[in-house]
Formats: C-alpha cells, structure tokens, sequence
C-alpha cells in the first residue's frame, strides 16, 4: 500500500517525522512531498530518513504530480490554512497542491489534517465545508484537530494512522469485492470495559478489566469501515473522541443500554467484564470507616442470554474470562454458554496466565463455535484482527 505523505509549513510538520516511521511500521510504502514552508520546519533529509526514499521539492520532467497521484492515499499532515484553501480554489503553485490537484481528478483518496491556531481554523472553515460538499464520492477527508491551548492542534499519530487505514481498506474492497468488503457498512455494537457496583457515594466494587482488548477490537472494526457504537464502563485506556459511544457505570446501566441498542445492529461483541454481583443496597451518603461493615450481594443480570431475544438475526460474539482452569473446561463452559444464549462465537481465556488477561498487552485465547481454534499469547491487536478475519468469512 502506498501513502503519500505531505508536509506542509505548520510547527506540527516536527510530529511528521514520527508519522511516517508509524506508517512504515505499519506496513505502508511512505513517499513526501514537501512545500518551501514545510522545509524551513524540518529538514528534507529527515523525512528521506523517515521514509526511506528521496523527498519530492520540486516538480520535474519526471512530472511527480502525475507519477504519484494514484497512490491508495495522500496525506496531507499536517496541512495549514494556505494549502487547504489553494485546493479549494485548485490553485496549483507548489508541489503538494499539484500533487492533490491531479488527485483528485483520478479520485484518489485525500486525507488533511489541519494543524493551526484555531482563529486560522476557524477562518478556513468555509473553505473546507467548500471541499467537502465538492466531494462526490467522500474520497477527500479532514481528521479534526485537537483544540486546545487557542491551537487547532495536530492529533494523535494513533488517530491519524487509523483513519488513514480505514480510508484505504474502503477504498480498495470497492476496488476488489474481497471479504474485507461484507463487513463493510455492517453496523457493529461493542461493549467493553468493567463495571462499577456502588456501595456508597464514593466507594464500590469493580473488576480489573482495562478495556485494551476491547478497544483493539473497536479499532479494527473502525479501520475495516464498519459502522461503529461503543458501550463503555471502566476502562484504564483513552477512548478516541472520533468514535460514537456512551459511558456507563454499572452492569444495570450497561445492560439497560445494551437492550435499548442491540436491536438495531448486525453484529454485538460482548467484551465488557459486566459484574456477576451487585450489593442488594446502596448507601446515600459514606459509610463510617469506623464500624464493622458486612455486605450483601444479589446476582445481576445475566444480559447475554437475552441478546438472540431482542435481535435473532445479530451475530453474537461473547468473552469468557476464566481463571486457573483447563482447555477443556474453558472450551466446555464456552460451549455451554453458545447453548444457553446462543452465541455464534465465543472468545475464552484464562486470566490468572502469566503477562495476558485483564490489563496486558498480550493475551493467549481459544475460539470456539462449531470449531475450536487455540490462539497462542498474541498481542491483543494481533487478536482482533484474527476475530474480524474470521468474522468476515462468517458474517
């Protein structure tokens, strides 16, 4: 896969650098493009060092624009005030807007990524509203800068990276008609993250769930183009604001949500650790520190079985966290759980694993449907993305 990455004269052309050695990491074949401003930044030679290929400054009898203008992406990061408003003019007087000019007459997908102050951006405004309602066919897009400090300020590289590969996989399983094309616009519901139980105002009981496996999953659904809704409880990682989702706090709000949502979604996967105990009371106000406390606890809601109820058609994909136990009882209990609320995939693992489970970067897991597949320790991305293969043969 091909990006072309465009730098451009913003300050935030410093975090250009580590972008394109993240895209490389990636998998991607990385070429730059540099305007004058862009050079008086940084250096042309360290984005050659970046990207392993000589930076493109000056149109030649080699004709760049035209040479490097089907490439599956061109990434304008960062992009500043002057160069979205000559595109969205087709003013063509340096390298980078011939360059996204011949673009976007062969449709080539483009991505900007304003980094300015925000009185600039919000000055531009029209001129990318301008863009986007030219954009026939949503091939050009903007990643919203984060706004802080009175600065349109450039985002996350992770963010950055993502949507790039959400963009290219749309665009090539257009092209293709591949597996990776049926989970397209499919509408996918995720759960994750722990839950809380309140035992008075300010204190509770939780799990040690973190929510990495989860977002692992929620990413490479978003990057595959899927339609995607988050359900979240207590999670230990950032939740990139790009993505629609609601927060909740215990396992009734999670349930309730769950309920309201689930009818109106292809695919659910159940990877919050929703709490099996919930203290029959609740205290209005902190219970003194200094008497004997004794708790009593009910069952909650056992909300997966009730999933096939609400949606027969969704495809259901359950997580069963299981500590210190067998293969085989890990299989049998998932097998017990696909009888007792249908389930069409479920994902188990022993948690009490050295270096995986709840919290980790790694995980080791065994699927089990109709067949069962062990997963040696992965990283949980390394996960997710053997899930959605496998979803993607199956949806």
């Amino acid at each position: 896969m091909n990006i072309i990455l465009c730098v451009t004269g913003s300050i935030a052309a410093t975090e250009s650098i580590k972008l394109a050695r993240e895209l490389k990491r990636q998998g991607f074949n990385v070429k730059s493009f540099m305007t004058d401003a862009g050079t008086k930044i940084i250096h042309p030679n360290a984005m050659e060092f970046a990207t392993g290929q000589e930076v493109v400054l000056d149109l030649t009898g080699e004709i760049e624009h035209v040479k490097y203008s089907q490439a599956d992406l061109i990434l304008v990061a960062p992009a500043t005030a002057n160069v979205i408003t000559k595109f969205a003019y087709k003013i063509s007087d340096n390298p980078v807007n011939s360059l996204l000019i011949t673009a976007h007459g062969h449709n080539t997908p483009i991505l900007f990524v304003p980094s300015m102050h925000d009185s600039m951006y919000k000055s531009i405004s029209e001129n990318i509203e301008k863009i986007k309602k030219e954009t026939i066919s949503n091939e050009i897009k903007f990643v919203k800068p984060r706004m802080e400090e009175g600065t349109a300020k450039f985002p996350k590289i992770e963010d950055i990276v993502l949507e790039s590969k959400r963009i290219i996989n749309l665009n090539n399983n257009d092209k293709k008609k591949n597996n990776g094309s049926k989970l397209r616009n499919k509408k996918i519901l995720i759960s994750l993250g722990g839950t809380y139980e309140a035992i008075d105002p300010i204190r509770g009981i939780t799990n040690k769930s973190s929510g990495k496996m989860g977002l692992e999953l929620v990413k490479e659904a978003y990057s595959r183009g899927l339609e995607i809704k988050l359900i979240v409880g207590n999670v230990a990682v950032e939740i990139p604001k790009s993505f629609n989702t609601i927060y909740v706090e215990s396992s009734e709000d999670m349930n309730k949500k769950t309920k309201e949502l689930v009818g109106d979604y292809d695919i659910f996967i159940a990877t919050a650790a929703v709490s099996d105990f919930a203290p029959i009371t609740k205290e209005s106000s902190k219970i003194s520190s200094s008497i004997d406390l004794s708790l009593e606890f009910k069952p909650t809601e056992k909300i997966i079985k009730q999933i096939k109820q609400i949606n027969p058609k969704v495809f259901l994909i359950g997580f069963k966290a299981e500590y210190n136990i067998s293969n085989t009882e890990m299989v049998n209990l998932a097998k017990k759980q696909i009888k007792e609320a249908g389930t069409d995939l479920v994902i188990a693992n022993d948690v009490c694993l050295k270096g995986c489970g709840f919290g980790t970067e790694d995980n080791q897991v065994i699927l089990v449907d109709d067949n069962i597949v062990e997963i040696p320790k992965s990283s949980k991305k390394e996960i997710a993305n053997i899930i959605f293969d496998k979803l993607a043969k199956e949806i």
